[in-house]
């Protein structure tokens, strides 16, 4: 006889973990089941060589929202951010820029490239931090639709403007954000090329395909407020562990209100009887029932792969079907037996963040190469050490080094990612070699991830970290699809908790917590169902 839960969640990437903590919580039955042999998706911790544990997907804690880390308990749980050194951008002209946390400190960085650009800093940073209120209470909204026509739903869509009816003339400048460039939004401000390419950097290296140019990209400059640095849930930065100990201490939140978790456990398909999901059945038949489904994959695997087409609407399988998720980052792991040298990125020491992308037009290069199907031969690369700051990671003496870059796409041109592999290396190893010459002494051990890799490893839709382009067209009330951007589906009792909801990808919980409010907001109709 088949086990039985108030809910089954569809993997346990973090989000999963957060919607079945917050479920469980609530009291709910729930059971998270994943197809890996451990839990967190993409921000997991792997000891990939013995004694190296390698955070192999996402790199640092930048997003993860503070309500989420207290509501969870989640430092009771294991989860503590280290001291981190700020990031150092070494730049085209032999020059280096900080990126201090202090705004006096990063003035003064500003200043070696134009004065008028480091006194215009502080009104530009106030200008973001009077959107950031508006931008956070945005991240936790349930989308409306504002194509609906029930009185219900012009109820809800009625709420939702007056919610936000304080925002004025802000309205235009995040309007703004949403579909100007970058490079055009910080030109209002900024004179400089370099202080442009550290602010808005970014919009071109983090994960989106797409570069400082690029309209609409000018949204990824609020990632710097969106999230409270000064609150008892702690700053950004590298997690001690790795990132698979985000998941953990989420799991381990979870697991002790009675919240149980599968691993090696993939889900073959969702159970659909009369347009309602009563639970999945498992690779090896097993069959798990549930008053309730919810899908943590990606919405083309949750819809695409794990549904027939005939449980689903035509309408909403063509927009899944045509939500962009084409990347262009990859990831590369490496063993060293020291710490190499960086004679050129070197202001202020061994630098743990080292940031590669020199100019505005090495970046738009690197992103024009992917565009037309090349692996760029000059890639920007974010670059950590998190060993310096956390010697738990490598054995002593020894470091891992992690290196997200782009831009490299997962459709090429040319041959395929299995063949040119190795290219793809030798091409990082090229950039590198610059900055350090000694790197490639000192390394042991390699993991080269590709975008399909990532797809294949961590079921990542053509790779993309984000589940799909974060874009204008794909997000809020388009995301994944109109019409059902409200962690709802076209299946009854089905629901959706993952990076393809809003607000999309990025370690920040929220697209989990949102879930699971929805979903407990309507347990009065499914519990009995």
């Amino acid at each position: 006889m088949a086990e039985t839960f108030d809910a089954v969640i569809v993997g346990g990437g973090h989000n999963g973990l957060v919607c079945g903590a917050y479920l469980a919580r609530a009291g709910v039955k729930v059971c998270i089941l994943e197809r890996r042999g451990l839990v967190g998706g993409a921000a997991v911790t792997e000891e990939v060589w013995p004694g190296y544990k390698v955070s192999t997907a996402s790199y640092i804690m930048g997003l993860l929202q503070p309500k989420v880390i207290l509501d969870l308990e989640l430092q009771k749980y294991g989860y503590e951010v280290l001291d981190t050194p700020s990031t150092v951008f070494p730049l085209g002209n032999g020059e280096t820029f900080t990126n201090w946390g202090s705004i006096d400190r990063f003035c003064a960085e500003i200043t070696k490239f134009s004065e008028k650009d480091a006194k215009a800093y502080p009104a530009y940073r106030d200008h973001l931090l009077g959107l950031a209120p508006f931008l956070k209470q945005l991240l936790f909204e349930t989308p409306v639709d504002p194509g609906a026509k029930s009185p219900r739903d012009l109820a809800k869509l009625a709420q939702f403007v007056w919610r936000f009816r304080k925002i004025g003339s802000k309205f235009y400048d995040i309007y703004d954000l949403l579909t100007l460039s970058a490079y055009d939004y910080l030109s209002r401000w900024f004179e400089a090329d370099e202080v442009k390419l550290v602010l808005g950097f970014f919009a071109g290296g983090g994960g989106g395909n797409s570069s400082l140019r690029s309209p609409g990209s000018a949204y990824m400059l609020v990632r710097s407020v969106v999230r409270d640095q000064n609150t008892p849930a702690g700053p950004s930065g590298l997690i001690k562990g790795g990132m698979g100990e985000i998941s953990n201490a989420i799991r381990r939140s979870g697991e002790a209100h009675g919240m149980v978790v599968r691993t090696d456990a993939p889900v073959e398909k969702i159970l659909v009887k009369n347009g309602s999901a009563y639970g999945v059945q498992l690779a090896d038949a097993e069959a798990i029932h549930a008053k309730i489904v919810i899908a943590n994959a990606n919405a083309k695997t949750t819809f695409l792969k794990l549904l027939s087409k005939d449980a689903l609407p035509a309408p909403f399988v063509k927009q899944i079907e045509d939500f962009r998720t084409e990347s262009t980052v990859f990831r590369i792991n490496l063993a060293l037996d020291g710490l190499p040298a960086f004679p050129s990125a070197s202001p202020n020491g061994y630098p743990v963040q080292l940031t590669i992308g020199p100019s505005v037009d090495y970046m738009d290069q690197a992103h024009d190469d992917g565009r037309y199907g090349r692996i760029s031969e000059n890639p920007f690369l974010i670059v950590k050490t998190p060993s310096v700051v956390d010697p738990t990671l490598a054995p002593a003496g020894h470091h891992v080094m992690n290196i997200f870059g782009g831009h490299a796409p997962y459709t090429l041109r040319e041959g395929d990612w299995d063949s040119r592999r190795e290219e793809l290396y030798d091409t990082v190893m090229k950039v590198l070699r610059e900055y350090s010459p000694d790197l490639e002494k000192r390394i042991l051990h390699r993991q080269i991830l590709t975008p399909l890799d990532l797809e294949r490893i961590f079921d990542l839709p053509n790779g993309h970290v984000h589940h799909g382009e974060i874009s204008t067209d794909q997000i809020f009330f388009r995301r994944p699809a109109a019409q059902y951007a409200d962690y709802r589906t076209p299946v009854k009792n089905l629901y959706i908790c993952g990076a393809s909801a809003h607000p999309g990808g990025g370690v920040t919980g929220v697209p989990g917590h949102n879930a699971a409010r929805v979903i407990l907001s309507e347990r009065r109709r499914w519990r009995h169902s």
